[in-house]
């Protein structure tokens, strides 16, 4: 029987097949790397769902944050890693979309990844500090505009990332001349805001949300196309006077190239089924975030086409990092 089986094996090799993964899998923990520090939408969502996902695949999800570099450093651990399933990524907006067009000498490509599925979609969100004197877009931009000497700044998760696109597009719609400073994650970034370290951020709703029901930040304006219901009396960036500036973050979950995609959909369906329960619906609701679970080509799909819309957004803004 062990000699029919090797020679089975041999003839699959022979004849270029890729050999069916087992039925068994997954037969030990999956690691799911996340680009960012803890403390913001990407590990927040990955958190969430670690526990159910990995009930719903029978075995652990292990998370293992690899923050830095605009998410480049967690994904390039991703890309290390063996395309067998044992390894997925949490990617986004920022290294799965406008990396591709910010970095001239990027150490990966879109092909590098199999497309699970999309996760979770969120607006960002203008936050100052409920201590510092603004109570409005308004406000803000005038009292910047007046004090061209005055020494402001905004946070970021790291260059590239969403959260700085955003107050780029924010900066060039204001006429403001700001200094940048890119933290390892948004949570970092968060404490510096709370701290009074940075003037503002605009961040992902779902990390901000909890400071602002808690009178710790100070909400002026929101990026989607309409008021989120989680904030309602939060102004839209269009109603704030800020014309041209939508922006939905966005993350989901990918594979090395070359992942089987018996495992790929495996994970996808159990994402998706997930995804699907109540506990998780309304939690991403209170988050300000829209549940995902597509196929895995709708996911690419999407990805393809975020890519092309950020690319004419950074060479308008002629924008270009090494």
């Amino acid at each position: 029987m062990k000699t029919l089986i090797r020679a089975s094996a041999l003839v699959i090799a022979a004849l270029g097949l890729s050999t069916p993964v087992m039925a068994a899998w997954p037969e030990r923990p999956i690691t799911l790397i996340v680009p960012a520090a803890p403390g913001g939408t990407t590990d927040i969502t990955a958190r969430l769902l670690s526990e159910k996902l990995g009930a719903a695949l029978g075995t652990s999800v292990v998370i293992e944050n690899r923050a830095g570099a605009a998410g480049i450093i967690g994904t390039q651990a991703l890309l290390r890693s063996a395309p067998d399933g044992y390894t997925i990524g949490f990617g986004n907006i920022g290294p799965n979309g406008i990396n591709y067009s910010l970095y001239k000498n990027l150490p990966y490509k879109s092909t590098d990844f199999a497309p699970i599925t999309l996760v979770i979609s969120v607006p960002n969100i203008l936050v100052v500090n409920s201590k510092s004197p603004y109570k409005s877009v308004k406000e803000l931009v005038d009292s910047l505009k007046n004090d061209p000497k005055g020494n402001y700044s905004y946070g970021s998760p790291g260059t590239g990332q969403s959260p700085h696109m955003s107050s780029e597009m924010f900066s060039q719609r204001t006429g403001l001349t700001l200094t940048h400073v890119p933290y390892k994650g948004m949570g970092p970034a968060v404490a510096a805001l709370l701290g009074g370290q940075v003037t503002f951020i605009i961040d992902n709703l779902p990390s901000s949300i909890p400071f602002i029901r808690s009178g710790q930040f100070r909400a002026l304006a929101i990026t989607g196309e309409q008021r989120s219901p989680q904030l309602p009396e939060i102004p839209t960036m269009a109603e704030a006077g800020i014309k041209d500036m939508v922006v939905t973050a966005w993350f989901g979950f990918v594979a090395p190239a070359g992942t089987p995609a018996d495992v790929v959909n495996k994970i996808q369906q159990a994402t998706k089924k997930v995804l699907e329960m109540p506990e998780i619906r309304q939690r991403f609701a209170e988050m300000g975030g829209v549940p995902g679970g597509g196929t895995p080509a709708e996911f690419g799909a999407f990805m393809d086409k975020e890519q092309a819309s950020w690319r004419k957004i950074v060479e308008a803004a002629k924008l270009s990092l090494d």
